[in-house]
């Protein structure tokens, strides 16, 4: 098979697709598919019209893709915004489709990032953004990941480990990003806490609930951020945040501690404090450095420096800060907040102009812009 051949037609393909109504994300993502599809066919089945035959098939793709998204939004519009308490509804066949794309043929990682491309409806830059990788990388490991499960049949469902992860992921890209999904991973995720009796399933589904729980107060009225110390506490939901802390504490006492129960409890200590200045910051860093050995995570370090900063004071976070990549998302914008405490004002500032421009996402950027022009606006003074 000429692979030179393939790369000279993709960009006529993609234009035809675009030409046809297909936005170009999902017509790169249909194109890519056809390109797969055409590895595994044409030693054996060489087209006579190969352009036509890319063109077939990406199409194909591109409207099987089209359907799956709009039959996953129907399943979205049927929760509530809320997730009510209680048992798991009636299950639908999502969580099993979660299972099935996470495949044993796959790596951990290629399944998360095949399931959450395939079912969960996000975006390759979405993905990349999760796993702290460039898009390009993600757009790779997705491509393979397909191409690995082509040739074999989805009956052997993936580890339940996989499939938390996926849920983790899109919870929290439902809960910070740009797409409403946290409600579906958490309805999710009570159905797989009705099949399986596990600890850090459980923490999971608590994890999800408690950050939900303060989903109303995270947005002022105008959509701009409103950070966790100054969140109108009244706003937060009490009866998510009591079902979360039942949950943990039974998940806790089975003395099987794993990172999602861990997480859960940090935002449990968040949600137990009557107000900010509150906040059990030294139990917060204790519950960090069991995760940090559970994981080994850098974010995970990240938001340590940021809870070390408050229990030991700033110049103790940032010290704890030096210790990590600056690169990391988010380590300009933590920086700049332990700057601020420790009074350097101007530091503070250039910081947060900085980790403006490098924000994920615009109501981050803008929340990061008006950190920056309220300290130049106290320095003016």
């Amino acid at each position: 098979m000429n692979e030179v051949l393939l790369r000279s037609l993709t960009p006529s393909v993609l234009g035809v697709l675009v030409r046809r109504g297909a936005d170009f994300a999902a017509a790169e993502d249909a194109v890519q598919d056809a390109l797969v599809e055409a590895v595994r066919v044409w030693p054996a089945e060489p087209p006579r019209d190969a352009k036509g035959w890319l063109i077939t098939v990406a199409w194909r793709r591109f409207l099987d893709a089209t359907r799956a998204d709009a039959a996953r939004r129907r399943r979205e519009e049927r929760v509530d915004e809320e997730p009510a308490a209680g048992p798991a509804p009636a299950v639908d066949d999502t969580l099993q489709l979660y299972f099935l794309c996470a495949h044993p043929s796959l790596t951990a990682s290629s399944a998360v990032a095949l399931t959450l491309r395939a079912v969960g409806g996000l975006t390759t830059r979405q993905i990349a953004q999760a796993y702290l990788v460039p898009e390009a990388t993600m757009a790779q490991r997705i491509s393979r990941a397909k191409r690995t499960v082509s040739g074999v049949r989805f009956d052997q469902p993936g580890d339940v480990a996989t499939v938390l992860r996926v849920l983790y992921l899109v919870f929290n890209e439902g809960y910070s990003g740009d797409v409403d999904l946290s409600a579906e991973a958490i309805r999710l995720t009570r159905q797989l806490t009705a099949v399986i009796d596990h600890p850090e399933v459980a923490g999971l589904l608590a994890l999800m609930l408690l950050h939900h729980a303060r989903r109303a107060a995270r947005t002022a009225p105008d959509g701009s951020l409103v950070s966790l110390a100054e969140q109108d506490r009244g706003r937060w939901d009490t009866r998510s945040i009591a079902e979360g802390v039942e949950i943990l504490q039974a998940a806790l006492a089975r003395d099987r501690l794993g990172e999602f129960q861990a997480q859960a409890a940090i935002a449990a200590l968040h949600a137990d404090a009557p107000a900010a200045e509150e906040t059990d910051w030294v139990q917060i860093v204790e519950w960090y450095d069991e995760l940090a050995r559970l994981t080994d995570n850098p974010v995970v370090r990240l938001n340590r420096a940021v809870a070390v900063g408050e229990a030991d004071g700033p110049r103790a976070g940032l010290a704890a800060l030096a210790a990590l990549d600056d690169s990391l998302p988010r380590h300009t914008a933590v920086a700049a907040y332990l700057h601020e405490r420790d009074g350097d004002l101007a530091t503070a500032a250039r910081l947060y102009a900085a980790a403006a421009r490098k924000a994920p996402n615009l109501a981050e950027r803008d929340h990061l812009t008006r950190q920056a022009a309220r300290l130049n606006a106290r320095r003016d003074r």
